[in-house]
């Protein structure tokens, strides 16, 4: 059984099926709906229920409370259609050649950068261009209807082949295949681009970008874009990690922000041992950050990293000046390890 879903005010319609969430029903049929974690957590895909209902299998969200879902809130990540549905949401404007396909694609090469996380570059079919905006994701499809997410680290400008950080999770099926079975050449299927966590080219206000482990890659997509484009926008990036092991990229970063004095790069040791010998900032991400912008007034965020890392950001980025809608997360949420 399928209900249809009417979005306010733009008009777009989607079918979705029993058990199907809504947001990935709306993806499936090419919308550019805003999402983020995909695990109900970050509220990046919340929209208000103008008439219709929706059901959670799995018990509200840490995203949403039961006040908030009874005043018609929901978050379409893990809502269900119990009816037909009519949903403020706006889907997001990018541009048309952006199309969200279903493509095989080949390994290419296959990297340890370091110890936990192995650089994946694909190579897409010749065919027909894929393009994506500097910051967006692929969904690798996986037997038994399952998917996982990946940044592209790679430019836009580079649209062939697309690379991706793979960080080990213990226990989990795709990252275990990456690390101890796939091979050069191995024929994997992706969906994208997919996501609005994109670079804004046409703002011109300083950027302020923060990524906690992994999300270096959507970063770096954003970075090389800007180097490619020969833009001088001041850019200011921290990259917070546990340790100077775990700043896999950290010497070529260095070597771009030697380079072009618009850009400076931060990196910033949550756990140091003594046998690193680390001279550099310490703590949270986060709190570098509002240490040297005590004041966010005049700069758009982009932050990418593990929800806890994000949800301190939405906290109290705001409360230090960064206006509302200036913003752009992506919640790295990791999927259950037997998944």
């Amino acid at each position: 059984m399928s209900h249809c879903v009417r979005l306010h005010p733009g008009g777009e319609t989607f079918e979705v099926v029993d058990d199907e969430p809504v947001l990935a029903a709306g993806l499936r049929a090419g919308l550019h709906l805003p999402h983020s974690c995909r695990g109900g957590s970050c509220g990046a895909c919340e929209a208000r229920i103008v008439r219709g209902e929706v059901t959670y299998p799995n018990g509200l969200p840490p995203g949403i409370t039961a006040a908030e879902a009874a005043g018609g809130r929901a978050l379409l990540c893990q809502a269900r259609a119990v009816t037909d549905l009519e949903l403020e949401a706006r889907a997001l404007a990018v541009p048309e050649e952006v199309r969200i396909r279903r493509l095989p694609c080949r390994v290419e090469t296959h990297e340890l950068l370091c110890h936990d996380v192995v650089r994946l570059v694909v190579k897409l079919p010749a065919l027909e261009p894929f393009v994506f905006l500097a910051g967006q994701y692929v969904d690798f499809l996986l037997p038994g209807g399952q998917r996982r997410s990946y940044s592209i680290a790679s430019p836009p400008h580079q649209p062939d082949r697309l690379e991706l950080h793979v960080r080990k999770v213990a226990g989990g099926v795709f990252t275990t295949q990456v690390f101890e079975q796939l091979g050069e050449r191995a024929l994997l299927r992706i969906e994208g681009p997919l996501g609005g966590f994109w670079l804004r080219e046409e703002a011109t206000r300083p950027v302020v970008m923060v990524a906690g482990g992994t999300g270096f890659a959507p970063i770096k997509s954003m970075l090389q874009h800007l180097l490619h484009t020969g833009a001088s926008r001041p850019v200011h990036f921290y990259w917070g990690v546990r340790r100077p092991r775990d700043l896999y990229e950290g010497e070529l970063v260095t070597h771009w922000a030697a380079a072009h004095d618009w850009l400076t790069f931060t990196p910033v040791m949550s756990a140091p041992q003594p046998e690193d010998a680390w001279s550099g900032r310490r703590g949270w991400v986060h709190e570098a950050v509002l240490a040297d912008h005590p004041s966010l007034a005049a700069v758009d965020v982009y932050a990418a990293g593990p929800p806890p890392m994000i949800g301190v950001i939405q906290e109290l980025f705001p409360a230090h000046g960064l206006p509302q809608g200036r913003l752009y997360f992506d919640s790295f949420e990791f999927s259950a390890p037997s998944a």
